[in-house]
């Protein structure tokens, strides 16, 4: 058996897994939930950083011991880089970098989008090429898939990402943080059609990297979110309470409905075929109910894989570098942007 062991702390889950590399096979996939930041309605970075530092080491021993391992059996570690949270990402970073300095093992630093991207890698499930839509709290973007090892970026949010559309939604229509399982769960009772929402569009034919699409693959959901405000704000609270259900449905229709569109502008302009979807907006069920209706051949991970976790990362790192020991000791974490040398 060939183990990697994979830590994630990109945000406010604390993850740990553990993964046979020959297979791709899952042998456990811990996530710890901090659960402190509803009061602040949303995620508070030193907090974070502090529920890490107090997790991590219980996260990996109960990882090691659901798949009845030892450190002894890893012959791989591999934890998250960025982007995300500085502090967060450090707290993941130095333990894994420390747990394989210790044994002298070989190390591998994997971007979190590309985590979300090999999650449709794990047991084999699903085989490039195909185009991939990533939609989560703190990211959407389109990209092909070419390979095992990264991808190409054909589209991506102009302002807010999907999932914070769906939290800044749920705040709006008072149901709290984190608002997107919320929010699915009052919309089941409302009229998707109740309230008309302006289709927003990004600028006609222009791509990231001035790509040329006859019509743009990117994202935007600002002007949706300030629509929402708007229909909440001429609303009594009365009104509001009366109209959420219906209000929450046709604002979820719209997030979904964008994110299908561009997803099947990129299947016509790369002429493929197969749509993998990751992201912690992947977990929505209208989403994974109406992604069927595409025409292809779609792939979408189990929702606990769709979440930040880290047996995402651990199927990256079976086809990212791996770097021997100490190459990998002077390696820092990245918050955005591009991934430094």
């Amino acid at each position: 058996m060939s183990l990697i062991l994979a830590l994630e702390s990109s945000c406010d889950d604390t993850c740990a897994a553990v993964l046979d590399d020959r297979d791709g096979g899952l042998r456990a996939n811990v996530i710890s939930s901090q659960g402190v930041h509803d009061r602040f309605g949303g995620v508070v970075p030193e907090i974070a950083s502090r529920q890490h530092l107090e997790l991590v080491n219980l996260v990996v021993a109960q990882a090691l011991q659901d798949a009845g391992a030892t450190l002894a059996d890893i012959e791989l570690i591999a934890a998250t880089r960025g982007p995300g949270l500085v502090g967060a990402l450090l707290v993941g970073f130095a333990t894994a970098k420390a747990l394989a300095a210790a044994r002298e093992l070989p190390f591998a630093a994997v971007d979190h989008i590309q985590g979300h991207v090999a999650a449709n890698f794990i047991a084999n499930a699903f085989e490039p090429p195909f185009v991939c839509l990533i939609a989560s709290g703190g990211h959407t973007l389109l990209t092909v898939v070419r390979e095992h090892e990264g991808f190409e970026v054909l589209g991506r949010t102009l302002d807010d990402a999907a999932g914070e559309a769906f939290d800044k939604g749920a705040r709006m229509l008072g149901l709290g943080y984190p608002g997107g399982a919320a929010l699915e769960r009052l919309a089941a009772g409302g009229d998707p059609r109740s309230h008309a929402f302006p289709q927003g569009g990004a600028r006609p034919g222009l791509g990231v990297g001035g790509q040329s699409f006859a019509r743009s693959l990117d994202f935007s959901f600002a002007g949706l979110k300030t629509a929402l405000l708007y229909r909440v704000r001429e609303l009594s609270e009365a009104q509001l309470r009366e109209r959420a259900a219906d209000l929450a449905a046709a604002y979820q229709d719209a997030i979904v409905q964008r994110l299908l569109e561009r997803a099947e502008r990129a299947l016509e302009e790369t002429g493929l075929d197969r749509l993998a979807v990751g992201g912690g907006v992947a977990a929505n069920g209208e989403l994974r109910r109406r992604l069927g209706a595409l025409g292809a051949t779609v792939h979408v991970p189990e929702r606990v894989l769709c979440t930040d976790n880290a047996a995402m990362i651990a199927s990256a790192a079976r086809f990212a570098p791996h770097l021997p020991y100490p190459e990998y000791l002077a390696l820092d974490v990245y918050a955005t942007g591009e991934r430094p040398s």
